[in-house]
């Protein structure tokens, strides 16, 4: 099903026309299936490939950020992340930019594999503080690194509220308490910290482990520069006890995680609204994430 209203199609088709004519050593590799994200979509490609397709013109803006930094910022990081092999062209079968990946071997975060919930959290913080130190090496907020998730909340203000109002009719949300914490972030102090690296999607989908431990961050389609408190907010996607460890591991004083709150609220309300009659999955997930800060709403 179609997500977006520009979408393009892409399935195996395309991907093996594609390599015909850009990477025809890799024409005749198996070619499979690997998942679809809300902004693209993956093929395995033989043993040791991903294909990575975007849906739509405006996440194929994204591809071309991350063929460029990427094999930048990965010296610096202490985890994998995914290595660019090949920068694909637009071309007949697929009129975006298109990218080939190295493939990370990893499963998803979550309760069947993550062992230690409190070690994965330290293990997130050293990821996050290790982006967040990498030098900006020229890239400023503009362009392509200027993604909403690392400006103020106040810009936001309008199309989360409009947000809100879409989701009126969805049942045992707690709407009104939601509406209550994002209103009262936008009365604190904006963000006054320096810019930094930003993933800008660290949800759980977007972390691989291995033997329990996180081995891999992958998916940075929304890498920016910018403020850091949005790039908390997928705390609440984690199990309390992952969330305290990363918050004490990076020393976030009570603004800035009151701000990444109000963030995880603005990305699941927005989700909610945007994807639950076209990506009922992913609407859930935003579901789960506004569930968790109602229930932890008490901790300042």
């Amino acid at each position: 099903m179609a997500l977006h209203e520009n979408e393009v199609r892409a399935d195996e088709a395309v991907v093996r026309s594609l390599l015909r004519e850009q990477r025809p050593e890799w024409a005749a590799l198996p070619v499979s299936p690997a998942g679809a994200g809300t902004d693209n979509t993956m093929y395995r490609l033989g043993d040791h490939l991903l294909v990575r397709l975007p849906r739509a013109p405006d996440n194929a803006k994204a591809v071309r950020e991350e063929q460029t930094w990427l094999p930048r910022l990965a010296p610096h990081l202490p985890c994998r992340i995914p290595e660019p092999v090949h920068e694909g062209v637009p071309g007949p079968a697929f009129p975006l930019a298109w990218s080939v990946y190295r493939w990370i071997d990893g499963d998803e975060a979550g309760p069947a594999s993550v062992t230690d919930r409190a070690a994965f959290g330290s293990d997130l913080a050293t990821v996050v503080r290790s982006l967040h130190s990498v030098p900006l090496m020229g890239a400023t907020r503009q362009g392509g690194l200027s993604w909403y998730r690392g400006g103020g909340l106040r810009a936001c203000d309008r199309w989360i509220s409009g947000c809100f109002d879409a989701c009126r009719t969805v049942q045992g949300l707690g709407l009104a308490h939601l509406r209550h914490l994002w209103q009262e972030a936008l009365l604190l102090p904006e963000p006054s910290a320096r810019h930094v690296w930003l993933h800008g999607d660290l949800r759980p989908a977007n972390l691989l482990v291995q033997r329990g431990r996180l081995h891999a961050v992958i998916d940075f389609g929304g890498l920016s520069v910018g403020f850091p408190d949005a790039e908390h907010s997928p705390l609440w996607d984690l199990p309390p006890a992952a969330r305290q460890t990363y918050r004490d591991a990076l020393g976030l004083d009570d603004t800035t995680w009151l701000r990444a709150r109000a963030w995880a609220v603005a990305v699941g309300i927005s989700g909610v609204s945007y994807y639950r009659d076209t990506r009922p999955l992913f609407a859930g997930e935003c579901l789960s994430r506004l569930r968790a800060v109602l229930e932890a709403a008490g901790e300042r």
